[in-house]
């Protein structure tokens, strides 16, 4: 699938992780690599995100998958264009512990209104999210 790219939108977002504040900042995400149609993020799973069984919540999980999902679509959608998500669905596949989780984003579809992704976590180079999700792009006013 070929998109038009935005590269200045693309840089800008790469470091625009926990700019905005909220939940994204409080979790810590980190965009490692935007390219037309991917993001590469990462999250620690740090001690204070942690069950009391010693796992990584799976709202922290959860919440990361609705940031990426979001941010993957803003280099290719028209500028000042934004993103809701509409849904999305996730499959917690095995407990996380410790380390780096590293999410991989990919566009499956693309239209003027709405799009699809993928997104996979990965930790300590296993599967443990396997995600997919719809946002509506709502044009800029005027």
């Amino acid at each position: 699938m070929e998109f038009e790219f935005n590269e200045r939108t693309a840089e800008a977002m790469l470091g625009a992780a926990t700019a905005a504040g909220g939940i994204s900042a409080y979790l810590e995400f980190r965009h490692t690599g935007l390219t037309a149609g991917r993001l590469v993020a990462e999250m620690d799973a740090r001690d204070d995100l942690l069950t009391p069984f010693g796992n990584l919540h799976g709202g922290c999980l959860s919440a990361f998958v609705d940031h990426c999902l979001g941010v993957v679509f803003y280099p290719v959608i028209p500028h000042k264009a934004w993103v809701a998500t509409t849904e999305f669905k996730l499959n917690l596949l095995r407990p996380v512990s410790s380390g780096v989780c590293v999410a991989v984003a990919d566009i499956v579809s693309l239209s003027k209104r709405s799009g699809v992704a993928r997104i996979d976590i990965t930790n300590d180079g296993q599967i443990v999210c396997a995600a997919q999700g719809t946002v509506t792009i709502v044009a800029p006013k005027g």
